[in-house]
């Protein structure tokens, strides 16, 4: 049993103290042919057909525990999913961890623990990884950056400037659990109502829709920014405009009563299990149904529509009856949310 409670600056010079580390932290928990072999870079057999995807993602999420999830299970599932916005089945992902000295082994491996559990349960394997050492006050614990590599099936074509008008745009879940999740823990709000990360891997219930939906357009998580400036970045790049309704937007009541609590909107609260689709209009209603039968899209629905008019604007009808341009998110509404 390895007996250093706390990371030290040994940890980071590249010697024993660093293989130990390894081998107690890392190497047993994510064990396969690929990593076992420990080489300065790992060989892996790709697929003859399909083009590869590849993703990489840095996680500095402050605290590096909260409900529904934890830095560790962001780092992969934030990978697996950027991946999977492409379409792409996800293989394989490396890993990068920066420790700062003094944070304890324990947590260390907790944080590896849940990794472990996410690989799994995302279905990638995680075949190489790096290791350095801050000195103490310099890396807040943990920063962990993770790349990943998937396989896109040739009949694909899904791209960001592919959305055309009359296209449905769908939502699989509520918004805003995630980033308000964070929030509130920071500023140790409680509710009576249980607010939770909807942290989760999404290459499942992606694939369960492309199955019926194979002329997806685009696909795009709403992680940081939120709905409202994934869509406006959409907007540009495919030069539409979109309308959006907002009583068809779907947001749990626990995070919209803290969203109205600290005065924030939450089109542009950070998610990490939520992602919008814009799809052919022949193809939505099978896409949505695909949507509500997977565990992470039980709240599937259609929020809004693709429009040839306002291009590379984003309009919202209110509850009200009245019409606002939402815009991209100026400045940092939520620092360190992933």
């Amino acid at each position: 049993m390895y007996k250093k409670q706390r990371v030290t600056m040994a940890h980071g010079t590249g010697g024993r103290m660093t293989q130990q580390l390894i081998e107690s932290v890392f190497a047993h928990r994510f064990s396969n042919p690929a990593l076992d072999r420990m080489n300065d870079a790992a060989l892996v057999q790709v697929e003859k057909e399909g083009h590869l995807a590849f993703s990489i993602d840095g996680h500095v999420v402050n605290p590096l525990f909260f409900h529904g999830g934890d830095i560790g299970q962001i780092a992969v599932y934030g990978t697996v999913n950027d991946l999977a916005m492409m379409g792409a089945r996800p293989l394989w992902i490396a890993a990068s961890f920066i420790i700062e000295e003094g944070l304890e082994i324990q947590t260390l491996r907790r944080i590896a623990d849940s990794m472990a559990t996410a690989t799994s349960t995302a279905g990638v394997q995680l075949v190489a990884g790096d290791t350095k050492v801050v000195e103490r006050g310099k890396g807040d614990g943990v920063y962990i950056s993770v790349a990943g590599v998937g396989v896109v099936p040739p009949h694909l074509n899904i791209d960001a400037a592919n959305a055309q008008p009359g296209d449905v745009i769908l939502i699989n879940r509520p918004i805003a659990s995630h980033g308000m999740t964070i929030m509130t823990q920071r500023e140790g709000l409680e509710f009576e109502s249980v607010l939770a990360s909807d942290t989760a891997p999404l290459n499942g219930i992606v694939a369960d829709m492309l199955q019926v939906a194979p002329h997806t357009h685009v696909l795009r998580d709403a992680s940081r920014g939120g709905l409202g400036t994934v869509l406006n970045e959409l907007a540009v790049a495919s030069d539409v405009g979109m309308i959006l309704s907002e009583a068809s937007i779907p947001i749990e009541e626990a995070a919209k009563g803290a969203c109205a609590l600290l005065g924030l909107d939450p089109l542009y609260v950070a998610n990490e299990g939520v992602f919008i689709a814009i799809v052919p209009p022949d193809e939505a209603d099978v896409a949505l149904e695909a949507l509500k039968g997977h565990p992470f899209g039980t709240g599937a629905t259609r929020i809004g529509m693709v429009t040839n008019q306002h291009s590379g604007r984003v309009v919202l009808h209110t509850v009200l009856g009245a019409q606002r341009i939402v815009g991209p998110l100026s400045g940092d509404l939520l620092p360190r949310i992933c």
